[in-house]
């Protein structure tokens, strides 16, 4: 197994890997993404559907959040693609899988995987030792964010051309940065080369979110500090256009969970869909 040498990923990159599996193994068909590569790497114990965290009545809407953003990242990434864009560029990478699943797609990219050092080494080494392997075109990028590194100066340094375009993606992440960190991260997107696209997450205030999920956000935001990492931004959709237009985009839209249910979740008759006004989507091009 792993070298406990390298730390683990942290608890909430863990369970967004295994509620995106829990979407596959719990929910009917058709499944909004099937991605149980997460799982395998946390090779977590034979009980792990029956911890807390993983009830499936609790965590539908938030499996449904989960799987409908990383389902609409890939597509924009697809899409991006058949466009001519060659980079992509997965900011908190943490337990992503694209680069496992859509091989097809991925192999006609150069992923860049952005993520502290540690939980890093330690997704090399289980990819190696599941026998995914790590490819040429996927690129581990080591950024110690508490150092003050520069995730543009490494990228660079692992081959990034900043000559051409490239989709960067953050998801998960804008609740535990500050707004002047946030709007950093948006301005050194935003001076990439034209033609480039930023999709990213963020949390609406608590109080505005779906009655039904507000116990499971405040638990969540409870937990979040308790351990260290408190949710420190909560952003309007206007708000966040804003940001964006003053980094220095010409176009940004908000993405909320009522598209996102348009898109993916038609049809369905057990009601799965992701909440309202909890955690949705910016996507801004220069």
């Amino acid at each position: 197994m792993s070298d406990q040498r390298h730390p683990a990923p942290d608890s909430t990159a863990a369970r967004v890997a295994l509620w995106r599996a829990l979407h596959v193994q719990a929910d009917a068909p058709p499944h909004v993404l099937e991605d149980e590569v997460g799982l395998q790497l946390l090779a977590p114990a034979e009980d792990w559907r029956s911890r807390g965290d993983m009830d499936p009545r609790f965590t539908r809407p938030f499996r449904a959040s989960i799987v409908a953003r990383a389902r609409f990242i890939e597509d924009l990434v697809v899409e991006q693609a058949g466009r001519g864009v060659g980079q992509y560029v997965i900011l908190g990478a943490g337990l992503d899988s694209f680069a496992q699943r859509r091989t097809d797609i991925a192999s006609r990219l150069t992923v860049f995987e952005v993520d502290p050092p540690g939980p890093q080494k330690w997704k090399r080494q289980r990819l190696s030792e599941l026998g995914f392997g790590v490819p040429d075109w996927l690129r581990f990028v080591p950024v110690d964010f508490e150092a003050g590194d520069s995730w543009r100066q490494r990228l660079v340094a692992e081959g990034f051309d900043e000559s051409r375009p490239a989709v960067v993606v953050s998801t998960g992440v804008s609740m535990y940065l500050t707004k002047e960190a946030n709007a950093a991260t948006l301005r050194d997107v935003a001076g990439l080369a034209r033609g480039s696209t930023f999709a990213m997450t963020f949390l609406l205030p608590l109080e505005m979110a779906d009655p039904d999920v507000r116990p499971g956000l405040d638990m969540a935001e409870k937990g979040a500090r308790a351990s260290g990492t408190p949710f420190v931004s909560f952003f309007t959709p206007q708000q966040m256009i804003a940001m964006a237009h003053e980094a220095g985009f010409d176009e940004a839209r908000h993405v909320s969970a009522a598209d996102l249910t348009q898109r993916y979740f038609a049809g369905r008759t057990d009601g799965l869909r992701p909440p309202a006004n909890a955690e949705e989507l910016l996507v801004a091009n220069s």
